[in-house]
This record gives structure tokens, sequence and C-alpha cells, in this order.
């Protein structure tokens, strides 16, 4: 039987970009990964944190292999799932009628309702479903939220001016990878935008109004009208965006939020999230279903909006699609 401290894990998706980070906090939270599955079999890393755990590249011997597992006693505790977007709602489903707790990338699922489903799924299960919303633990996000409603305390009526720009490049491999297909991925707003637009409202409230200026598969920009703050954000993995001193150095990536014409940095800090998130989750906390929900409704209202155009108070960088 398993040791009563260390936690059982399987992860769904161990192929993937993310996955090693995954492995690293089961790791360094002194759990053990049992078993994991993928449909591509390029996992070698695995030989560097758990080179003993089962692995499965069809799902039916994975399923069969979790409630052998089960049915002896010795069942998984939790399923973590790093799988493609649009497979999240099934493989969180999967976790919890195998008797086991959900930690889930983001974003947790495509579209608001399958989030209630999902919540229906919890009660009967009395599992939990935990999302990865790491940004809601980087050191400087938690003192500006702190600042913030420090400001607000002396004056509740007060409305933030936010710029937001992120600028990730990706090469043609993205565009016909599931990552390049809306329907697989959420697009542009869902699969690289969600945790700011989650950030951004755990700090200035809920959501108010959305105005989209802008969306096609590479870049998408738009206005969000929070309670206590107008967002201008701007999202693309176009190099033609990039601002002139990224090009000039090489650079291909650009992030910069200000507040009030104020940059407010963020940009260290990250490598420990993952690791950071998983010890608040195995301590009784972490982000579930109703934490998630929020920035599921936003970008699922950008994915079907009245794209408006350069018309209103639009980002500035649209000016460059």
């Amino acid at each position: 039987m398993k040791e009563c401290m260390i936690k059982n894990f399987g992860l769904i998706g161990v192929a993937g970009y993310i996955a090693p980070r995954h492995l690293r906090a089961i790791r360094e939270t002194n759990n053990n990964l049992v078993c994991a599955l993928d449909p591509y079999d390029c996992v070698g890393v695995m030989d560097s944190y758990f080179p003993n755990a089962d692995f499965f590249t069809e799902f039916e011997r994975f399923d069969r292999h979790v409630d052998k597992l089960r049915r002896r006693g010795d069942g998984l505790d939790y399923v973590t799932v790093c799988s493609p977007n649009y497979l999240h709602d099934s493989h969180i489903r999967f976790g919890l009628r195998s008797a086991a707790n959900v930690i889930c990338e983001k974003p947790l699922v495509l579209n608001p309702w399958n989030v209630e489903a999902l919540n229906v799924i919890e009660k009967e299960t009395g599992k939990k479903v935990y999302n990865i919303l790491q940004l809601r633990l980087h050191k400087s996000i938690i003192e500006l939220k702190q600042k913030v409603h420090a400001m607000l305390q002396r004056d509740a009526t007060q409305t933030f001016d936010v710029d937001l720009t992120y600028i990730t490049t990706r090469g043609k491999w993205y565009f016909i990878s599931w990552k390049g297909d809306v329907s697989k991925s959420g697009g542009i707003a869902t699969n690289i935008g969600i945790h700011f637009f989650d950030m951004l409202m755990w700090i200035f409230g809920e959501l108010q109004q959305s105005y989209v200026h802008f969306l096609d598969n590479r870049s998408a920009s738009g206005l969000l009208q929070l309670k206590h703050a107008r967002v201008r954000w701007f999202l693309s993995l176009d190099s033609q965006t990039l601002p002139e001193e990224c090009i000039k150095s090489n650079k291909r990536t650009f992030r910069l939020i200000s507040i009030n014409k104020t940059k407010v940095e963020f940009s260290e800090g990250f490598t420990d999230l993952h690791t950071e998130s998983y010890r608040d989750i195995l301590n009784g906390g972490g982000f579930g279903l109703e934490d998630a929900k929020p920035s599921i409704e936003i970008v699922h209202k950008i994915r079907n909006a009245e794209i408006l155009g350069l018309k209103g108070d639009y980002h500035p960088l649209c000016r460059k699609l």
C-alpha cells in the first residue's frame, strides 16, 4: 500500500511542452508519478523525473491500468491533465470518475457550459478539479493586487487605465498543429491570453463589458471594461507586431503591462510557479472551477464577438495589423 504522505499521480499529455513543469512539480513536492499517457512516444524526459512510471500510448490501456490500480486499493490520488485544450474536458471527467482529484493546465475547458457540467461530476464523485492559475502566485502580481486594493479602499470609485501587450512569435508549425485550429485550441485569446485575463480580473474585479477590435489566427486585440479598470489588450504570434527594439535585438517575445502609464515588471519569477501551485493544492488551497470560470467566459465572448475594427479606444499596436 502507498505511504500516507506520498500522493500517486497519473499524467495525461506527458510528451507536451508544458509537461516537464508538472513532472518537476510532482517530484519537488515529494510525490510519485505512477503512470503517464501520450499518443506520442518521444517521452525520454520521464527518465529525468520518474523512470519507473508506467507509460501508455493508447488511452484504452491507460484507462484499464488506472482502473486496475483503483480496484486493488492503490488508485491515483491525482490526475494531471496536460493534453491539447479541446481534450481537457474529457480527460478531467476521466480523472474524476477514476476517483482522483484533477490538476489541469490552462485553459481548464473551452466553453463556460463545460464548467457547469464538471461541477455536477465533482459533486457526484466527491473529488475536486484544480486549474493552474500560476500568475496568482507570482510575488509581483500579489504585491500589485495588494497595492491596487489599498488604493481602492481610499477611493472605491476610481478606474485604472491598463494596457496589456503580449507578443510571443511562433513559426509555421504552430498553425499546422492543433494550436492553430480554433475548434481545438480556442484561438489565440484562449491559448495565450487566458491567464492574463484571469490575473486582471483577480486584481481589478469582474467583467462589465468586452469589445474586440481585431481577431484572426495570429493576432487579437480589444477592450475589457472591468469593475475597476479599462483594459486595452493586444495579443499576437506575429513577429511583424514586435516593437522595433525587439526586432533589432532579435528578441521574439515582448510582454508589457502598464497601469496608469506606469510599467508593471513581472518578467522574472516564473520558474517555480508550477511547483508552488502544486504545494498550494496539496496544502488545501488551489483554484477550482469557480475561480477558472470568469476567464473562460471572457475568451468565449472574444471568440464569438463582433469585430469593431479601428473604432473607439483601441490598442495602438492595432495599427500594425
